[in-house]
């Protein structure tokens, strides 16, 4: 099978698999017992009826309207796929609703309208005022799309947005502004070549033209051609930027123009267009998935330019969920009846700003660079960047005021920054940062149980998505078999059979190296030689031996018994005497960090010490400042127990050795979670003012308990467990894994390995970006 067929039956499966489509409509009130019933709907309903029935205005007080935004497309410009229809667009319009949730915590219903009459489609979604805050229109052909929203502009007071338009255009305004700051150069004096005139490309050069551009400095190229005012097919919007006197070639335009935008299609630019533009170029090829002309081709052609595209495996990736989700967050939150230029302005000197301060340690590790700064190849904040939110949201929402259209007023600026970071929960970036880091310099995975479907699924999606390169172990002929049974093409893995003739001298060399590990701890050279039949043993020794990475087993073996052969050939790190095991689960608040979980039963104060430092390590290595509660059943020695006291001890040893590690304990899970309770009972402790994010169990009981409860009965993604403490990457899976924890297990163990063995530093430009080849 194809990677292709593959990728699309991967894709058909995630939107089919369980309940079909990607959103749901969950309660936020208790709706369990008669009385929640009979508040949330007759007859206590009647009461918010009557108040908004006096003051319609209370609508935003007694209903979600004022976090609701509706998707709504007719189909007919579904992404790059033309007028397919509504249904065939609505997988589309659920994932505009999943960005809108995930990074502003905005609320979507998605509607998909079968018309295409513009006059019909305003008179619909006119019709919806009522039920929403705000409307992004999506997916609307050119020139309708125009009339529609500037019809709906003008008729509805809430906030009415087509992205398509103004999303290319904020984002790409915001890496212009630094990108000709960067050449030196003025934006009412540069030269514009734009190839497209479609809704995008016109939504940018007006947007442009707020800014200073001069429309008499544009030369634009629809399909029929260069723009010029002899042409009668041009609508009136366009005309102050048919600037062409005679019939041009895009080459011919391109000669000494400073800037290029191009919003058409791929490979229409050639390196000697770019060559032959003006000192100091300045070049945006952002259409999807293949730009005008590639990264490669445009920086080699000039030394002095600055690049930009629509794709995430380059630099400056012009991509519009840097701005709708802030956008309509700061719009609803000030009750805006518009997105008027001056708040879409405001969105652009923030993302404009933003890129100049420093660079957050998370987002540094998801693009797996030592230190991204202002520059060449750094013009726009990146999209898993946390601060996006309280960047842009409070610039909109301010602009909103100062034009008098907000029909609500911030008084407290720092309050509301605080408000939506814990909206999302700050921290809660960590899981696509760790795709995009793994991504970023995939290593060899050996995946002990290769037989197995589950791990042949996730072993597809490492290899599909550029995580790892997936080391099978396990009868070659069994796997193939298993593999074609599901349709999951395995032609990019190596199948390692430890059992077969073609391994008998590398089990010789295994088995050699083993029995001198291993000579006096009980082992026979006959036994060494025999153990290297067994799979766990025998994917540990390549990763031993340099020949694998690292490691995930344990899907069918007991954790005792998956992890002795790694803790007999690879052993702990230097100075340290235990290894332990830790789970992370993302939680609304952010990740949470719980160990250990899965190794040591009942350890002493000088164990459980080294516990907490091992995971403080560990919370460290995800970019991620550690806030340890060590828990107990116990607070700060209200209990005299030995139990008690152990944990109270532990946490005495752990601040001599690390006394600027923020940790405190023996404390019940209530107290560490609720820092308001914490404060109020008890205000000496080092965690006041602090969200926990890592928890420290007493012992092996109770941390696995607690783990498995949460897991079972939270609606948490979870990773683990995480082995700590080992001196080479081997990772451990819980019996019963998913694929997608399988997968997020591969992410672990590949960023493990990329930190135990750094590549070196490469510095020049060009060499950089091929490394970082890998789709986002």
């Amino acid at each position: 099978m194809a990677k292709n067929d593959l990728r699309k039956e991967q894709a058909l499966a995630y939107h089919a698999k369980g309940r079909p489509g990607k959103i749901e409509v969950v309660p936020t009130k208790k709706a369990k017992t008669q009385r929640d019933l009979a508040l949330a709907y007759s007859p206590g309903v009647a009461e918010p009826c009557l108040e908004i029935a006096r003051n319609v205005e209370n609508v935003y007080k007694y209903t979600a309207k004022g976090n609701l935004v509706a998707v709504i497309s007719n189909g007919t410009a579904v992404l790059g796929l033309g007028d397919i229809g509504p249904e065939a667009g609505k997988p589309v319009m659920e994932g505009k609703g999943v960005l809108f949730k995930i990074f502003a915590d905005i609320d979507v219903f998605d509607i998909e309208v079968n018309e295409k009459d513009p006059r019909k489609f305003v008179e619909i979604v006119k019709a919806l005022e009522p039920t929403f805050g705000g409307i992004n229109l999506e997916d609307i052909k050119a020139p309708e799309c125009f009339y529609i929203e500037q019809e709906l502009r003008k008729q509805m007071n809430i906030p009415v947005m087509h992205d398509d338009q103004h999303g290319t255009a904020i984002i790409s305004a915001a890496a212009l502004i630094n990108a000709l700051e960067i050449q030196k150069k003025r934006i009412d004096k540069v030269r514009f070549v734009v190839n497209g005139a479609g809704a995008a490309a016109m939504a940018c050069v007006l947007l442009y033209q707020e800014l200073g551009a001069k429309p008499s400095n544009f030369l634009m190229f629809d399909k029929h051609g260069v723009l010029s005012k002899e042409r009668t097919d041009l609508e009136e919007m366009k005309l102050p930027f048919a600037n062409a006197t005679r019939e041009l070639t895009l080459a011919e335009a391109m000669k000494g123009a400073d800037v290029f935008i191009g919003l058409s299609a791929g490979n229409t630019v050639s390196a000697d267009m770019v060559k032959s533009m003006a000192k100091n170029p300045i070049v945006f090829a952002m259409a999807n998935p293949d730009p005008e002309i590639s990264w490669e081709a445009a920086t080699g052609a000039r030394k002095d330019i600055i690049m930009a595209t629509g794709r995430s495996d380059y630099p400056n990736q012009v991509n519009n969920v840097l701005g709708f989700p802030y956008i309509f967050r700061g719009a609803l939150d000030v009750r805006a009846r518009v997105i008027n230029t001056e708040m879409k302005l405001a969105a652009v000197r923030a993302l404009a700003g933003l890129a100049k301060m420093p660079v957050p340690d998370i987002v540094n590790l998801a693009y797996n660079q030592e230190k991204m700064a202002f520059g060449a190849d750094y013009i726009i904040p990146k999209p898993l960047d946390p601060r996006l939110l309280t960047a842009v949201a409070p610039a909109v929402a301010r602009a909103a005021m100062e034009t008098g259209v907000a029909y609500h007023q911030i008084q407290d600026w720092e309050h509301y920054s605080r408000e939506l970071d814990k909206r999302l929960g700050v921290d809660n970036q960590v899981l696509r940062a760790m795709g995009a880091k793994a991504r970023s310099a995939p290593k060899r995975i050996v995946f002990a149980e290769g037989e197995n479907v589950k791990i042949l699924k996730a072993a597809q999606i490492v290899l599909d998505e550029g995580i790892g390169y997936p080391q099978l172990i396990g009868d070659k002929k069994e796997i193939e078999i298993i593999a074609a049974e599901n349709s999951i093409d395995i032609s990019g893995m190596v199948i390692f059979d430890p059992r077969s003739e073609d391994m008998i001298e590398k089990r010789k060399e295994y088995g050699d190296l083993f029995f001198r590990k291993r000579a006096r701890k009980g082992y026979t050279k006959e036994e060494a030689h025999k153990l290297m039949k067994e799979r766990n043993h025998f994917g540990c020794m390549m990763v031993e031996q340099g020949d694998a990475d690292c490691m995930l087993a344990g899907l069918t073996k007991k954790y005792d018994e998956a992890i002795r052969p790694a803790l007999q050939i690879i052993g702990t790190e230097p100075g340290v005497n235990r290894v332990a095991g830790m789970y992370l689960v993302m939680t609304k608040k952010g990740p949470l960090f719980l160990a250990d979980t899965t190794v040591n039963f009942n350890p002493t104060v000088e164990e459980l010490a080294e516990i907490v430092l091992l995971t403080a390590k560990e919370v460290r290595a995800f970019n991620l400042t550690p806030r340890i509660a060590m828990l107990s059943y116990s607070n700060f020695g209200s209990s005299k127990s030995p139990e008690a006291k152990l944990v109270s001890q532990a946490r005495a040893l752990v601040k001599e050795k690390m006394p600027d590690l923020i940790v405190d304990g023996e404390m019940q899970a209530n107290i560490a979670l609720n820092n308001g309770l914490l404060q109020e009972i008890y205000p000496f402790s080092d965690l006041v003012g602090q969200q926990v994010n890592t928890l420290i169990f007493p012992n092996l009981a109770s941390g696995n308990i607690a783990y498995n409860i949460l897991l079972e009965i939270g609606s948490t993604d979870a990773v683990g467990p995480i082995v700590m403490g080992l001196k080479k990457p081997v990772h451990l899976l819980q019996l019963g894994s998913t694929v997608s924890n399988i997968v997020n297990m591969a992410m672990i163990a590949v960023i493990d390995a990329q930190l135990k063995t750094k590549p070196p530093v490469v510095d020049d430009r060009n060499t950089r970006r091929l490394l970082k080849r890998k789709t986002d």
